[in-house]
């Protein structure tokens, strides 16, 4: 899945990746979470630069106070399910990135790592649109990242990554004349094997509030000594301690 991104790269470069017009300027990333606004790249009489909620509302939906958060959509059914089968043919987006974080379980609770491209680039990550429309007419622009079966190394992280679109593909993903996504299907699937690294990074990365250059760095031995579970001592026989990774409560 992709839960949590990053955006280092300058505007300028993202500007020249993508090919857009607008000049947007904004701060480097470090911590993006669902909810948040997001760049995304759209096709609309060319190429363009938007900000959109990370997490897609359907048109269709009354009250999204009782919707689900979208933040992900699965490359094998995203052209059947409901929430996204609109999107997925009229809607495709791209979402920059420099990287993503993942959680994995360990003895100690879950340990978040950082994962980036093995070569350095910037990435593109495979989005879809939806523009939702309140019962007072208010608009709000959201999108998705889609997600596909992650390859044997990634794997060993979590089994879902998010979709990567490589840059002699953007045209093709953003088109959206035709109406149809089966000229994309090939295009969504996980990045191959030994083209993404990762390392393992301090849990400051679990609070949202935290949003710094720090947090992408390998962790240390000395913050992985600090950040391991202290031994509790049992007060009763029938209590155990638990522990809060601060994970649940978001993904």
């Amino acid at each position: 899945m992709c839960g949590r991104f990053v955006i280092t790269s300058p505007p300028e470069a993202l500007r020249l990746i993508f090919g857009y017009p607008e000049q947007p300027n904004f701060p480097p990333r470090f911590n993006v979470a669902p909810t948040q606004p997001i760049p995304v790249i759209l096709e609309k009489d060319g190429w363009h630069f938007h900000l959109m909620r990370w997490g897609l509302w359907p048109a269709w939906v009354k009250d999204v106070r009782k919707f689900t958060v979208l933040i992900n959509a699965r490359a094998e059914t995203v052209k059947e399910k409901p929430a996204f089968k609109n999107a997925i043919r009229r809607r495709r987006c791209l979402v920059p990135a420099d990287g993503y974080y993942e959680w994995k379980s360990s003895e100690t609770g879950k340990r978040p790592y950082f994962i980036y491209r093995r070569d350095g680039r910037p990435l593109a990550f495979a989005g879809v649109a939806e523009t939702w429309v309140g019962p007072n007419g208010e608009e709000v622009d959201t999108a998705a990242i889609v997600t596909a079966p992650a390859s044997t190394d990634l794997a060993v992280l979590h089994h879902r990554v998010p979709v990567v679109i490589e840059p002699d593909d953007f045209e093709l993903w953003l088109d959206c004349r035709s109406d149809e996504a089966d000229t994309v299907t090939p295009l969504m699937r996980g990045p191959r094997e030994g083209e993404f690294a990762w390392h393992e990074i301090s849990t400051r990365v679990n609070h949202v509030d935290n949003d710094d250059a720090q947090l992408i760095l390998p962790i240390t031995d000395e913050q992985r000594e600090a950040e391991a579970p202290k031994a509790v001592k049992k007060s009763s026989p029938r209590k155990s301690a638990s522990r809060d990774d601060g994970q649940g409560s978001l993904f």
